[in-house]
């Protein structure tokens, strides 16, 4: 019989789970915090550790391979049970570092400016694997970096998170759970090139979210981001704009810079006219080069340049600082591709 993973179950499915083994309902934070935190306290029976373990699996993912960027971003080559692997990222930053997650084993969407889309979908994550991913990384961060807290989350790395929405959202509800990971809403960010399938805003969790947006012209997105033509951009940010925002917070639409293709006074208009009057930040992303890449990485002073014109149309910007690059670890860059890797490294 296979078992069900101990990182797979909700709240409300431990609480029945609880009530099936007919333990009383005040030990569900004793529990939580047995299986994330390894505490055993008094509240709970010696034998339980053994006593789940009858019941539930607890393999964890194997970090098959590291490397560390010069500004220390590090990549890790994560393998499941199966032998399907991700790449995640963890992402120094002066505040809080962020590990950077992958949702599903390849990506089905076929980007034309990621390296990702070119390995094609090999399968979706399941929940206690995108859980895995983040506890195996933080366990390195903290053995290896000295780090002792619970790093903030971005869904930037493999696959379409809302093309794997059932497993994501299971994944959602234990990271913000205060007894199981126990992250705050703003410590997460779910970024989507668009794919609308049974999208609901008013039954999404309130964490960050983010839009691959690249260009504000229908068929040059489309170049870009081929599921466009399902899902065109003025319907996709009309759904983005019904998601309810907490106080101070805002959609961050990431818009990567390519040389002589989206940085024009007409992009720059276009931005403006597109956003105007939402609750909006741009986050410029300079183009990180992967190999076959056809596409080219703008100047400082080109990308500088750019965002004066976008300040000028009255819109929040931001420039994002490229990390990891030289380990194929930054933006788009992500594919499990050993040869790439090793060229790089």
């Amino acid at each position: 019989m296979v078992k069900q993973h101990i990182h797979s179950l909700d709240a409300q499915a431990w609480a029945e789970w609880l009530h099936q083994e007919q333990f009383s309902p005040k030990v569900l934070n004793f529990v939580l915090d047995f299986v994330y935190q390894k505490k055993l306290t008094a509240n709970l029976p010696s034998q339980f550790p053994k006593f789940l373990k009858d019941f539930f699996s607890d393999n964890t993912p194997v970090i098959s391979e590291v490397h560390v960027s010069e500004d220390s971003t590090a990549k890790f080559l994560i393998q499941f049970e199966d032998g399907v692997q991700v790449e995640s990222v963890l992402i120094p930053f002066n505040k809080k570092p962020t590990i950077c997650l992958s949702s599903q084993a390849g990506c089905a969407m076929n980007c034309s400016f990621c390296y990702t889309g070119t390995q094609g979908l090999k399968r979706n994550l399941r929940a206690e694997e995108i859980i895995g991913q983040y506890l195996v990384v933080r366990d390195w961060m903290r053995e290896n970096q000295k780090i002792d807290l619970n790093p903030n989350i971005v869904f930037m790395g493999q696959g379409e998170p809302f093309h794997n929405w059932q497993e994501v959202n299971l994944a959602l509800s234990i990271f913000l759970h205060k007894k199981m990971v126990g992250l705050g809403p703003r410590q997460i960010t779910l970024s989507t090139s668009g794919f609308m399938e049974g999208f609901d805003a008013k039954v999404l969790p309130p964490i960050n979210y983010a839009l691959s947006l690249h260009s504000p012209f229908e068929s040059q997105r489309e170049e870009l981001i081929p599921i466009n033509k399902k899902y065109p951009l003025k319907s996709v940010i009309g759904n983005l704009q019904k998601i309810e925002l907490l106080p101070r917070q805002f959609i961050t639409y990431e818009y990567l810079l390519i040389r002589d293709f989206n940085m024009s006074d007409e992009h720059a208009l276009a931005l403006g006219e597109l956003l105007s009057g939402t609750k909006s930040i741009i986050n410029l992303i300079p183009f990180n080069p992967f190999p076959g890449s056809r596409w080219e990485r703008p100047s400082k002073e080109e990308i500088d340049l750019f965002k004066e014109k976008l300040v000028e149309q009255k819109l929040r910007v931001m420039i994002r600082t490229t990390k990891g690059d030289d380990i194929l670890a930054a933006c788009g860059q992500l594919k499990v591709n050993k040869f790439s890797r090793k060229k790089y490294v």
